[in-house]
């Protein structure tokens, strides 16, 4: 199908000829990636900062990741702002400038629980930008529909990854050479870039109309398991599976700040593993996650996005399971495989399934799926400030794999209740 904003055929195209044919999808790819570099440059630097500047005690510097607690109610109010706008990319405009603020204030913060509050109350609401963005990048898939739409997502999704891979390096080698109140600025600067590929492009909200069903239709007794067309899912009540599936993605999610946290301190004290392999073993990850995301997409098209999600969770039980039991690095390495695996369906799928359960609210479903990223970071947190007493390193790492089994039989059980696919986006207009 030609068109003025690129061809979105399949036929005899690829991919990634999709994404760059297409003006939009190839400038969201772009910001993604810009947006991708300065926010993983950052984070892992926070502890050091609040530390070293701020003189925070490291115990109290461990708790500024549970800010990420008021994430969902940002997320909610961005949404459902979103759901009444024509451009969704002016929220995510405005969101990138309110984050650009806060890192800005951040990195010129003096009191010890200034970053605390600018994290809360201002960076919730700075990171709805890709949400809205990738709601944006749903509107314009819906005008020009293709059965490639989930290697589309995951294509755009993985030019935000290949920046987290190539962030963490900068941003330890910027904040050696230049200091970390640089580093911060720095990120504010990458967040105001990333606006830049899109410049004054507008994606007007893709309407999708209901139809409503006549009397003979009301009157019609459907089977228990025909949810479809009937008004208990309408608009309103579409909050129920995607609130659901969320939080079985807070379940799959929330140990990899465990990971984070512990596993380096595991490999450093215990197994005695030198600097480069440590780097090794947690670097590995992000960079199959970015090869695997393309395959995970075929298999989407294939068994449909929600089960490959249920797959995925498999993977993460055994990945948790891995760091639990290894006492030689390659029990480690294997681990991080694994969870590759997740984070590639997770990162490259989630929000195509949270937009199939509320496709009448899809700015709505794309803030809140991205907002429970850095929730799912804070209760992962707060369970590894309280199971590294109780149980110790490696073993409270069974904790996330409980936590990633229940996450799996949710998984199943969203497939089997609500049945999300991309019929809910075929044949609207």
């Amino acid at each position: 199908m030609g068109n003025a904003e690129g061809d979105h055929s399949p036929t005899g195209t690829s991919v990634v000829r999709i994404v760059w044919r297409t003006p939009f999808l190839r400038a969201a790819c772009i910001s993604l990636f810009v947006a991708g570099i300065g926010t993983s440059a950052t984070m892992p630097q926070m502890t050091l900062y609040l530390v070293t500047e701020l003189h925070i005690p490291i115990q109290a510097a461990g708790l500024y990741y549970l800010v990420n607690l008021t994430a969902p109610v940002a997320g909610f109010l961005v949404g459902t702002l979103s759901e009444r706008l024509t451009n969704r990319l002016f929220l995510y405009r405005a969101c990138a400038v309110i984050a650009a603020l806060g890192w800005t204030a951040m990195a010129l913060a003096d009191r010890p629980w200034m970053p605390f509050v600018i994290g809360a109350f201002v960076l919730s609401f700075g990171g709805g930008a890709m949400g809205q963005l990738f709601a944006a990048t749903r509107d314009e898939l819906s005008r020009h529909p293709s059965p490639a739409t989930n290697r589309i997502v995951a294509a755009v999704r993985m030019s935000f990854t290949a920046g987290w891979i190539v962030g963490p390096v900068l941003g330890s080698w910027f904040g050696a050479t230049f200091g970390l109140r640089p580093l911060l600025m720095a990120n504010a600067a990458c967040l105001v870039a990333q606006l830049v590929p899109l410049g004054t492009r507008r994606v007007e909200r893709f309407r999708v109309e209901t139809a409503k069903p006549d009397a003979a239709t009301r009157s019609t007794v459907r089977r228990p398991d025909d949810h479809r067309g009937t008004t208990k899912y309408g608009t309103k009540n579409r909050l129920t599976p995607l609130l659901v599936f969320l939080g079985c993605c807070v379940l799959v999610m929330n140990g990899d700040t465990m990971k984070f946290a512990f596993l380096p301190l595991y490999m450093a004290n215990q197994l005695h593993v030198g600097d480069a392999m440590r780097g090794a073993v947690i670097a590995v990850q992000p960079f199959l996650e970015l090869l695997l995301m393309p395959v995970f997409a075929r298999l989407a098209d294939r068994f449909t996005p929600i089960r490959v999600l249920a797959m995925a969770a498999v993977l993460g039980v055994g990945a948790h399971l891995a760091y639990a039991t290894s006492s030689q690095v390659v029990g480690l390495f294997a681990g991080q495989v694994l969870m590759s695996g997740v984070w590639a369906a997770v990162a490259g799928l989630g929000i195509t399934v949270a937009q199939q359960l509320c496709p009448e609210r899809i700015g709505l479903a794309s803030s809140m799926f991205s907002s429970c990223i850095p929730l799912a970071g804070a209760v992962g947190g707060s369970i590894g400030a309280f199971g590294v007493g109780w149980l110790g390193i490696p073993a409270l790492f069974v904790i996330p794999a409980a936590l990633t089994a229940l996450g799996f039989v949710g998984f199943l059980l969203t497939g089997r209740r609500f049945r999300p696919d991309d019929s809910a986006f075929a044949g609207r207009a």
